[in-house]
């Protein structure tokens, strides 16, 4: 049997973050208010294809629609001359923390540094959200830069595990 490394990291002040923008003013991130089951299937599955994210593929559209309309739940959309490059979805924990539960970009927009910058909007947004915690997790499957860009932007380790596949 298989296994895989997931590593929690977390940012406990806003301070921590180390800004990376790329100076480009068609890079527009939004919230997606009105997100719809198909679109967020579409953004799980593509941004997830080559990673191994399948823990959601089988959501029924009752599910996501129901996980969609929790107020604990976001999604914001990144897009590079209109076209759709990227998102991220942050959840509020029981805590009161504000995790980036997803986040990634499409096969074409990578390699340019907007990992980083949607990072960096996403680690805002989440601050703007919470007062102590922003937190996430990556896997030994997810893209070679996943990892390095949350310590680049900040985020400091605090627990690994593996898990059978």
């Amino acid at each position: 049997m298989a296994t895989a490394q997931r590593t929690y990291l977390e940012m406990r002040e806003p301070s921590a973050l180390r800004s990376a923008r790329v100076a480009d003013p068609t890079i527009r991130v939004e919230h997606a208010a009105d997100c719809f089951p198909a679109l967020w299937r579409f953004l799980y599955s593509e941004v997830g294809r080559k990673y191994r994210w399948v823990d959601r593929l089988g959501w029924t559209d009752e599910r996501i629609r129901s996980h969609l309309d929790n107020d604990a739940v976001s999604i914001w959309l990144m897009t590079v001359k209109g076209t759709l490059a990227g998102y991220f979805e942050l959840q509020r924990d029981a805590d009161d923390g504000i995790e980036i539960a997803y986040f990634g970009l499409f096969d074409e927009f990578t390699g340019r540094g907007l990992g980083g910058h949607l990072l960096t909007v996403a680690a805002e947004t989440a601050w703007r959200m919470t007062s102590h915690r922003v937190w996430l997790h990556t896997c030994s499957l997810d893209h070679p830069a996943a990892l390095p860009n949350y310590m680049k932007r900040g985020f400091t380790l605090f627990k690994t595990e593996e898990y059978s596949l």
